[in-house]
């Protein structure tokens, strides 16, 4: 286990045991003094390395950040950018619970899930019921079965059932991240971002949006919804069409659509007024006030 402290931010890095045994690389922020903890849920071909500044951020104001890196993805184990089923992200997720509750200390939790990490979540928290506060998705990847041709979704099952792990390059370029320049070449640049996408985890991806679009209501847990509107990756259109089946529904929820904005809102110029609405609403679920000081 690595423990660094810096501005009173115990920086933590270590590994947990995930479904089949796995050795999954962790990292936490956590403060001197906590008032709640955040489950980090990262997105596709990046890992939890990437959320640096947001885990300070947090951890400045109190909020413990425990993050982790996807099977595939990272500083894990396994093949790049695949998954045999995706019950296994879920079954990692429920295991990294374990993890964070045991090293809280009864501090309330909420689940944060950005673009793939965010239908990872959604998906656990309707299946999975977990005993926590609340959950954020930043750009879920909740794409509808009608994003696609009816002969996209056929190649895609039959190289999921024969070729799950033939590799093509995917449409994530770093300009559909951010407007800030700086975010794109340090993706580019990062060793560990690698944006090939397996058939096996398109056609995991595809099935657990199916499962999950419209049917937010069934998810039992406050629920706040970011996403910029300006995101080519994952339409704006889809969360809202989620959120629209969670309508006249509690607990409650909130959807914040950002004008201009690209797929990683928590890396825009306008990200001091995006993390400031979440940690509002994060106070709000954990049973706090809502100032980001």
């Amino acid at each position: 286990m690595q423990d660094t402290e810096s501005e009173h931010i115990r920086r933590i890095e270590s590994r947990f045991e995930g479904c089949n045994g796995d050795s999954l690389f962790r990292r936490s922020w956590v403060p001197g003094e906590a008032r709640g903890a955040i489950m980090l849920v990262h997105g596709f071909a990046e890992h939890s390395g990437r959320y640096e500044d947001f885990g300070k951020w947090f951890a400045k104001r109190g909020v413990a950040v425990h993050g982790f890196d996807h099977r595939g993805h990272g500083r894990s184990p396994g093949k790049r950018n695949f998954v045999g089923n995706f019950d296994e992200f879920l079954d990692d997720l429920a295991a990294f619970e374990a993890v964070v509750r045991c090293d809280s200390n009864a501090l309330p939790i909420v689940i944060v899930g950005h673009s793939m990490g965010g239908l990872i979540s959604a998906a656990y928290a309707r299946e999975r019921k977990p005993k926590v506060q609340g959950l954020a998705l930043s750009g879920p990847a909740l794409l509808a079965p009608d994003a696609f041709s009816v002969f996209q979704r056929w190649m895609l099952r039959v190289l999921g059932a024969v070729a799950s792990g033939v590799t093509v390059q995917s449409a994530v370029v770093p300009e559909a991240l951010s407007r800030d320049p700086e975010v794109g070449r340090r993706y580019v640049e990062d060793p560990l971002v690698d944006t090939r996408m397996t058939a096996g985890l398109a056609t995991a991806m595809i099935g657990a949006a199916a499962r999950t679009q419209g049917r937010a209501a069934e998810i039992e847990l406050p629920l706040l919804l970011q996403h910029g509107a300006e995101d080519p990756l994952c339409p704006v259109s889809c969360s809202e069409r989620f959120m629209a089946s969670r309508a006249n529904t509690s607990p409650p929820s909130e959807i914040h659509i950002y004008p201009e904005l690209r797929h990683e809102i928590f890396n825009e110029p306008e990200r001091e007024l995006v993390l400031g609405d979440l940690h509002a609403w994060l106070m709000r679920a954990c049973g706090h006030g809502g100032s980001a000081e």
